[in-house]
Order: C-alpha cells, then structure tokens, then sequence
C-alpha cells in the first residue's frame, strides 16, 4: 500500500509565493511547495493517521516564523520557526513511533523546499540570490494534510483545517 505523507499547510500569500518560486526553480517536480511533517506512514495505518490528525488541528491556526534562505547542498529552501509545530510533530511521533522510518523518527527542521536536485554551484547562486532580497516575515498554519505518496505525486486523502 502506497504510504502517507503529512504535511501542514500555510496561508495563501506565502503557499503562492513558495508554489511561484519553486515552479521557478524545480520545474520538474510533480508536487508543489510543502512543509513536509511526515514523509512516509505505513498507508495500511491510514484510519489511526487520520483520526490522529483531525485530533491534532482541533486547535487555533498559529504563526510560523519565515526565518532564512537554507542551502541544502543541491538546492535551496526557507526554513521556519515555530514551537507549536514542533511540539505537534513530537506528539505525532509518539503517536506513530513503531512505525516510522529513520527520517521521520527525526527531529522536525521544518523548511518549505523551493530547489532541489540541482548542482552545489547552481544551489549556492540560487541561495546568494535569495537572500539578497530576504525580508523574515510570519506565515500562519493554515491545516493539516494528509496525502498518499504513488511514485511521485502525491493524491491527496484529506484536508483538516485548524479550529474547524
């Protein structure tokens, strides 16, 4: 079964900003930009993952701190703070800790990727370039999704607003 993919979503102004960029500046990906919580739950574990989720967004919507450009090594990326979305992702863990990859049993570093799979020369320009003009600035936590991952893009399953 295809696996899970969570991720949160932001206010319109900063989605469209980063889905602008990075349809710039990854052209060949086949998901827009995203803040990825979890990157692969087993899919058979779908009903808790949902039930889990919708648990989590019966909360306020809260800011997230659009804090730098990051380099990635092969692309580029704008990382944000937020304790709350930290404190969410750890719950989630516990939550799911039997079942996760190494990756996901990580520390959250929540970034929204803009560039990826390019060469360390074209990352490092791409980074100088935004952070030329990078200006912090707050975005908000708009929901949660969950998504299923099929070779490449992602089919979305279910959307939960924050404070629905």
């Amino acid at each position: 079964m295809d696996p899970l993919v969570v991720s949160l979503e932001l206010d319109e102004t900063h989605q469209r900003r980063f889905d602008a960029e990075r349809a710039e500046l990854f052209p060949r990906t086949a998901v827009g930009a995203h803040l990825t919580l979890f990157h692969a739950v087993p899919g058979e574990r779908l009903d808790r993952v949902l039930a889990d989720v919708a648990a989590e967004a019966d909360r306020p919507s809260f800011d997230l701190r659009v804090a730098e450009v990051m380099a990635l090594g092969r692309g580029a990326a704008y990382r944000l703070e937020a304790d709350e979305l930290v404190a969410l992702h750890r719950r989630l863990q516990r939550a799911w800790s039997d079942d996760l990859t190494r990756q996901d049993s990580q520390g959250l570093r929540p970034h929204v990727t803009v560039q990826n799979k390019v060469s360390p020369e074209e990352a490092r320009a791409t980074v100088d370039r935004l952070r030329a003009s990078f200006e912090p600035s707050t975005a908000t936590a708009e929901a949660l999704a969950v998504w299923r991952y099929v070779g490449g893009p992602w089919e979305p399953v279910q959307r939960f607003a924050f404070g629905a």
